[in-house]
């Protein structure tokens, strides 16, 4: 089991934990107990450990889109290219990019004044649903929003379809038929894990930018979809494919 695509499903599961650990405690407030009411503080706590632990699990599905793509295009030397130094370094590099990058978060959302209404659409505090609640310009939040997000999930997202890109060129060159379909084989656990994640995410991205006219229970539904989904499917993935 020391072997390093299984320390990064140990950081898959982990990010995961996070994500559903974050989310539950208003989820199961307002289904359970019908309490719909979460201070401004403790919102702005769980949005930043919301979008923390997302942007970690995006890099991890990127550090084992490099996997594949070592251990598929140079297997001889897959245990000497990705050591556990390696490995431990990757992911001090995930989670050091997921705080620094959502640190300033909390910060130019909790600088905006709030007079309106305080109606969340989701069970939970989410950056653009907290942003246009505001009563003043929030083209900064917007602006920072942005390149968050292109420095995580874009740069992670392009990073993966090169990575497959690659992989599938190295695959191509295997002679045998049956030598092919062993090697994309060892991809299909990574490619679910992937679309788990950014399938929901995309959905919640276009109902948030051009469903605005939709009913609020499909808003709250695609944002628990989400987070929900990925640490749901992701064992059952795993585990069948182990």
């Amino acid at each position: 089991m020391h072997i390093p695509m299984y320390y990064f499903l140990c950081m898959l599961a982990l990010a995961d934990m996070g994500l559903a650990l974050c989310t539950l405690p208003s989820m199961l407030g307002i289904f359970w107990f019908n309490y719909k009411f979460i201070a401004f503080d403790a919102c702005l706590v769980q949005m930043y450990f919301i979008h923390t632990f997302s942007a970690i699990e995006s890099g991890v599905l990127v550090a084992m889109a490099f996997d594949r793509v070592v251990a598929i295009w140079n297997p001889l030397r897959y245990s000497t290219i990705l050591t556990n130094g390696v490995v431990r370094k990757t992911g001090a590099v995930i989670l050091t990019r997921a705080v620094c990058v959502v640190f300033p978060v909390p910060f130019l959302i909790k600088r905006l004044p709030f007079y309106r209404s305080n109606i969340l659409s989701h069970s939970f505090c989410l950056h653009q649903d907290v942003m246009r609640l505001a009563c003043a310009s929030t083209r900064v939040n917007s602006l920072y929003g942005l390149i968050a997000v292109i420095f995580t999930k874009g740069s992670d997202s392009l990073s993966i379809l090169l990575s497959y890109v690659f992989i599938l060129q190295t695959v191509m060159t295997i002679a045998s038929g049956e030598g092919r379909l062993k090697a994309l084989n060892t991809c299909v656990s990574h490619i679910c894990a992937v679309l788990i994640f950014y399938v929901p995410l995309i959905g919640v991205s276009v109902i948030h930018r051009f469903g605005k006219h939709l009913s609020p229970l499909t808003h709250a539904l695609m944002a628990n979809a989400y987070l929900l989904v990925p640490p749901v499917l992701n064992p059952i993935v795993y585990t069948v494919k182990t």
